[in-house]
């Protein structure tokens, strides 16, 4: 007997169950394509995302030439829109340990304003408090740990944006550096002068009365200084630096240094005019630079006392000079008949002291090149082979031995002449010969190519410029300004080989390139065989200029290297001391470290951003890149 099925035939039922299954499996594969693929667009689409309006903004905008006042906050322009970069939440997918000693401080006060030209580790009071024979007062001397300043230093109240190259070399806003000083006390040498709310610097000097640029003419006739042979000079005793800023247009670039003295910030109106300078002093320390670093000194009325303690001062010239060489003096004693009642010095003494310093010269192996009217040059030879001749006439100074001649941080100066590498012949260059500038920055240094950094080869070397090449690419699109002038002096706080300053080369900017004291490979001397300029540091420790007096710092990898040594807090407080009101910090390093310093920068009235790497999202290393906002202190009321 057939059964009657009042809900229709079962097979029907198995049919219509299998279909929905199946539309239930279809549609849940449907969804999860889908959300993959939205995935995949989010991470590589151009857009970005923000976690707060303002940063997305990095980069300041154009002042007028001339500058002006900078508004409450900083104004920085729009990320190009080229840029595939991406701002990143990392807070829910990274537990950083942070220290377990310590938190991060997420808020820094304005200090005082009686700190706004602080100079950490050059302070005059803390100076004071040491030996003043041979200036180790004047030396560096920084804080101990309890006396680090925990605050932001404020700009002055009137802080405007310092004037564009090369307009910059020849003035300077009067509020940003407030000392009338020196244009008084230096009125008749025409160092500076005050124009209103402007200084202006005519370029004249204690021995170049008619200007620093008819100076360095009268030098280039005695030796060749156009033909790209010179190329790294060192001013010892600068003043306002207007030798090196009239060096600049002959491609010569010139470290300039001079100490926190009386001369009240000299230094401090050298960087502002866009010239590269530091503070320093020929004291009993190595200055820091590494060995066969410089074409070219110079001392013009500089008042170090050359043949004292047994010439120590000319050994470490002797020390920092390339092979072939030169070192310029003028003033004191040079031309001594002519100047002597003016200096207020006997002729005796005036004469002796200008036979010393000769033979501290002859004992080094240097020649005399010329001497005319205000100017004597010597050189320095090519190695010592003649030199081993000299030493059995002259048994002091004696050749160094047992050293490290490139050590240049906290290092003593010693009384022995700086051996040179040994060569085959007489003619050649000890060492290794540079090219001529401007091939010089991209040919491979002779301490690469001789193998004396074994851990580096030309191959290496090659690999590292085409890398910041790309990198420095990347930067432009990223800070759209990076070309068009509104930055010009540029710190790289761990330079390596001096990629990234050689790929700026083409920008109307020069780059202090600092390699860490404590680096496993020395490289500055690297550095300056490719005619770039740099110092050595540790970053523990404040650098050695005023606040305020560097437009872009680039840091690769100087967090990792840093953050088991001190704390990190206060090695961003140095960078925020240095950096000028809206200017810009590229950073580079690992996620959890960049992590850690957005933390800490937004409580500094930074506005930052973490980007991807310019290789993609998967690479671990990141870019943070950020802008200090404009702000100044408050104008001290007078009671």
């Amino acid at each position: 007997m057939a059964k009657d099925y009042a809900g229709g035939s079962p097979k029907h039922h198995q049919l219509e169950s299998k279909r929905k299954r199946l539309t239930w499996i279809l549609a849940v594969s449907g969804l999860c394509i889908l959300f993959y693929v939205l995935g995949s667009w989010q991470n590589y689409a151009p857009t970005r995302t923000t976690e707060k309006t303002d940063n997305s903004k990095i980069a300041c905008e154009s002042v007028p030439q001339g500058g002006g006042t900078g508004s409450s906050t900083s104004n920085p322009s729009e990320l190009s829109s080229s840029s595939s970069s991406v701002s990143l939440d990392f807070d829910s997918h990274h537990q950083i340990e942070l220290n377990n000693s310590e938190s991060v401080q997420t808020n820094f006060p304005g200090c005082d304003m009686k700190y706004y030209e602080y100079t950490p580790c050059q302070h005059p009071a803390r100076g004071r408090k040491f030996d003043r024979d041979m200036l180790k007062y004047r030396e560096r001397h920084c804080p101990e740990k309890e006396e680090l300043l925990n605050c932001l230093i404020p700009a002055p109240p009137k802080y405007k944006t310092p004037f564009k190259w090369p307009q910059s070399r020849d003035f300077a806003w009067y509020d940003n550096i407030p000392h009338k000083e020196l244009s008084i006390e230096k009125a008749i040498q025409n160092w500076i002068q005050v124009e209103g709310d402007k200084f202006r610097f005519p370029g004249g000097g204690t021995m170049f009365p008619r200007g620093a640029d008819a100076y360095i003419d009268d030098i280039n006739q005695l030796i060749p200084l156009t033909d790209g042979t010179i190329r790294t000079a060192i001013d010892t005793g600068c003043g306002v630096a207007s030798w090196g800023a009239y060096l600049m247009k002959r491609d010569i670039v010139a470290m300039s240094f001079a100490p926190r003295d009386t001369h009240e910030a000299q230094v401090q109106f050298a960087l502002e005019r866009g010239v590269p300078a530091m503070i320093g002093v020929m004291g009993s320390q190595r200055l820091p630079y590494p060995s066969r670093a410089f074409d070219m000194a110079h001392c013009s009325r500089c008042l170090i006392p050359w043949s004292k303690y047994d010439g120590m001062y000319l050994l470490e010239v002797d020390r920092i000079l390339r092979p072939g060489g030169y070192w310029i003096l003028s003033g004191p004693p040079i031309h001594w008949k002519k100047y002597w009642r003016g200096w207020e010095r006997t002729q005796d003494d005036l004469n002796q002291e200008q036979n010393s310093i000769e033979d501290v010269a002859k004992r080094m192996c240097w020649k005399k090149v010329v001497e005319k009217e205000d100017l004597a040059i010597f050189q320095k030879p090519i190695n010592h082979i003649e030199c081993m001749n000299i030493k059995k006439a002259y048994k002091t100074p004696h050749i160094c031995k047992a050293d490290n001649p490139d050590v240049g941080w906290y290092k003593d100066m010693e009384r022995c002449i700086t051996p040179l590498p040994e060569v085959n012949s007489a003619e050649e260059v000890a060492g290794g010969a540079v090219e001529k500038w401007p091939a010089r920055v991209f040919a491979v240094p002779p301490r690469i190519s001789s193998g004396s950094i074994p851990s580096i080869t030309v191959e290496k070397y090659r690999e590292d410029n085409d890398l910041w090449k790309d990198r420095v690419t990347h930067y432009k699109k990223i800070i759209n300004l990076l070309s068009k002038g509104r930055y010009r002096n540029v710190m790289d706080m761990n330079a390596y080989l001096g990629g990234f300053a050689a790929a700026m080369v083409r920008y109307p900017v020069w780059v202090m390139n600092v390699v860490p004291a404590n680096s496993n490979v020395d490289t500055l001397g690297v550095v300056y065989e490719r005619g770039l300029i740099g110092t050595y540091h540790d970053w523990c420790e404040a650098f050695s200029t005023y606040p305020r007096t560097y437009d872009l710092i680039h840091a690769a990898g100087v967090f990792s290297i840093y953050q088991d040594r001190c704390d990190i807090t206060y090695v961003l407080l140095e960078m925020d001391r240095i950096l000028r009101p809206e200017g810009t910090v590229i950073i580079r390093d690992n996620t959890d470290i960049l992590v850690k310093i957005k933390a800490i920068s937004d409580g500094m009235r930074w506005n930052s951003q973490i980007m991807d790497h310019e290789s993609g999202p998967f690479n671990p290393e990141k870019i943070l890149v950020a802008v200090k906002t404009y702000w100044t202190g408050e104008e001290v009321k007078q009671s």
